[in-house]
């Protein structure tokens, strides 16, 4: 299957979707959780949670100059709220999780679509770090992988067949490049979305032939 057309409502879909399955398990975890680092380079649980929450806010209120996203602009907004009650932290995640799917619906060309499946990755960071099931997967991975399929497409990644837990019919991701055979991937979707996300790989079982992982990444 493909997923060239875009759902406006999708990004917020999934932000909600987050919001009522991940934001209970933060409200109960102790204090000291927080503190665990994470698949991101240097950034400990709170500091993935404040980078998430000062994003979805800057679009919320149309904040968004040149370079917002980038890692010093990401940097510079963790700093901004290190001195925060992480009851904060977590209000202003959960805010933005509310209120930021229709900023990004109103982006006709779905610019800020790969935000919304930035923050569900980081979930994804979250429930890893922490030990929860569902790391990069979960029931939310509806959501997420047709926004995966057009970044894919817009970071102009090689085209993948990708055959998720051996079914028949591959999800098709990324471009026809040069006349190029598509390239194929067989494994689980949480696998597929840590090779596009540049997560790690430790622990995984897959096959994938005429691409290589560095190629497939969304996110540098």
């Amino acid at each position: 299957m493909s997923g060239s057309e875009r759902d406006p409502e999708l990004p917020g879909r999934l932000l909600r979707a987050e919001q009522e399955a991940l934001m209970p398990l933060l409200r109960a975890a102790p204090e000291d959780r927080f503190d665990l680092r994470t698949a991101c380079p240097g950034w400990t649980v709170r500091d993935v949670l404040a980078h998430c929450g000062a994003a979805l806010v800057r679009i919320v209120e149309g904040r968004l100059e040149e370079g917002v996203f980038l890692p010093e602009a990401n940097a510079a907004d963790v700093a901004e709220r290190v001195d925060w009650p992480l009851s904060r932290v977590l209000d202003e995640l959960e805010h933005g999780f509310v209120t930021a799917g229709p900023a990004i619906a109103a982006y006709e060309d779905g610019t800020l679509d790969a935000v919304a499946l930035g923050e569900w990755v980081h979930a994804g960071d979250v429930r890893e770090a922490f030990g929860m099931p569902g790391a990069y997967g979960g029931d939310a991975a509806a959501y997420a992988l047709p926004l995966l399929v057009r970044a894919s497409g817009r970071r102009e990644t090689p085209r993948l067949h990708a055959y998720l837990n051996g079914a028949a019919t591959p999800l098709v991701l990324g471009n026809e490049t040069g006349g190029r055979p598509a390239a194929q991937f067989h494994g689980d979707r949480a696998t597929l979305v840590r090779i596009y996300a540049g997560r790690p790989l430790v622990g995984t079982r897959y096959d994938l032939t005429g691409a290589t992982e560095d190629e497939l990444l969304i996110y540098r």
